[in-house]
Order: structure tokens, then sequence, then C-alpha cells
């Protein structure tokens, strides 16, 4: 079978990598083993290893499954793109503004 490629930019891949050490920590500081882990997000270990060497051919729900087995973290996936900031100002460009009338003299 063919490997699938992405076009994954390096900061991109850094931050996957990122991601996924802090996963890896999350389990250790809670002193659950990588079977166990594994066993309560309904995945393989070698699935878990991946997701913890922030593999970008992992899906997305995998790593959601990871982080609620680790008690219930998949919250935190919520904050995913919360406050963009780009997004609002460039939405604020595009608002339309109202323009007032001259004052009348008197």
């Amino acid at each position: 079978m063919k490997k699938a490629e992405y076009n994954i930019l390096p900061g991109t891949e850094e931050i996957l990598q990122t991601m996924g050490e802090q996963i890896k920590l999350a389990r250790l500081r809670r002193s659950l083993s990588a079977e166990l882990v594994a066993e309560r997000a309904g995945i393989s270990r070698a699935s878990l290893w991946k997701v913890e060497k922030g593999v970008p051919s992992v899906a997305m729900g995998i790593y959601a499954a990871v982080l609620h087995a680790l008690n219930n973290l998949d919250k935190d996936l919520l904050l995913v793109a919360k406050d963009d900031e780009m997004g609002r100002q460039l939405q604020d460009l595009n608002l339309i503004t109202r323009k007032r009338a001259p004052r009348r003299s008197k």
C-alpha cells in the first residue's frame, strides 16, 4: 500500500510533534501505561505511538479519543481557533460603516 503524502509545512510539523510530546507527558504524569490509554481510546498501541510522535497522518478523531482517555482532556479541543485574531480583523475590515450626513448650519 502506498504511503499517504501530506503538504505539511515545517512549522506545522513542529506543532504536531510538540502536541504529541505534550500528550505523552500528560499520560506519564498520570502514571498511565500506553496499553491502558490505547485500550481506553479504542485504538492500537501503534496508533497511540503515532499520536505521541505527532505523525500528521493520524486522524483528528484519534487525537480526540486519546485526549478523552486522559481524563477528559478532549475539552481542550474547544480552544482550537477560539481567539481568531486575524479572522476578526478581516471581518472588521469588511463591516459596513454608516456615514453621517453633514450637520445643518443654523
